[in-house]
């Protein structure tokens, strides 16, 4: 008798960042399941609002379910209250939306991210059963344990010797954070199997959205 599995994880590297005036979030377009690729155009960024992103690995499966979900949690939001739900509003949301499976839980690895009021950046990262964790950067996926360290010591300015001073790091201004997202998905395609193919970049400001594309490695 064959053994029965309700889930599959089908890889790929979700990952954002959160500046003073912005937002970053980058995911890789490959899905795959096993040593098979069953896609290689498979961005895993959904827009929820004109200044919140939703972007998840995992079982693509529960991933298209959930973003339904949070779609329409958004569309009832507007119908009622005239406008679209804040970035904050949406965390919150997520919560309730994945304890609510707790004993089916969806197997995802969620990121939100998103600009508040004050037009800062917000990324919350969260388990399958919606523990939320707030943080300045936050990596989700196949490639996470590659690519946490690099942004550990170039963001979170982290040493493990114990005589080195740890300074502040600077302010991350939109451009630089770009480069280290780039490079840290070059990096991982090189070395994790399930993230390829193409990363995209989309930058959140005041000014609005702006989505880049860059190619990694197809094999």
């Amino acid at each position: 008798m064959g053994h029965f599995d309700p889930y599959d994880d089908n890889g790929g590297t979700v990952a954002a960042i959160a500046g003073q005036d912005y937002v970053l979030i980058a995911s890789d377009s490959r899905l795959s399941t096993g040593s098979t690729i069953l896609s290689r155009f498979t961005p895993k960024i959904y827009p929820l609002s004109k200044v919140t992103v939703f972007a998840c690995a995992g079982f693509h499966g529960d991933v298209l379910t959930l973003v339904k979900q949070l779609e329409i949690r958004m569309k009832l939001y507007v119908h009622e209250h005239g406008e679209e739900m804040s970035t904050k509003a949406m965390m919150a949301l997520l919560l309730p939306t994945l304890y609510g499976r707790r004993f089916f839980p969806y197997y995802v690895r969620p990121i939100v991210a998103g600009l508040d009021r004050e037009g800062r950046g917000l990324v919350a990262s969260y388990d399958p059963i919606g523990t939320p964790e707030f943080f300045d950067y936050v990596i989700q996926g196949s490639a996470e344990n590659l690519v946490h360290p690099f942004l550990n010591n170039q963001i979170g300015a982290k040493k493990t010797l114990s005589d080195v001073p740890i300074q502040a790091p600077p302010e991350l201004t939109l451009e630089k954070a770009v480069k280290l997202l780039k490079d840290s998905f070059l990096a991982a395609a090189e070395r994790d199997v399930y993230t390829g193919d193409t990363v995209t970049l989309m930058a959140i400001t005041a000014k609005g959205t702006e989505t880049t594309e860059y190619q990694l490695r197809r094999d």
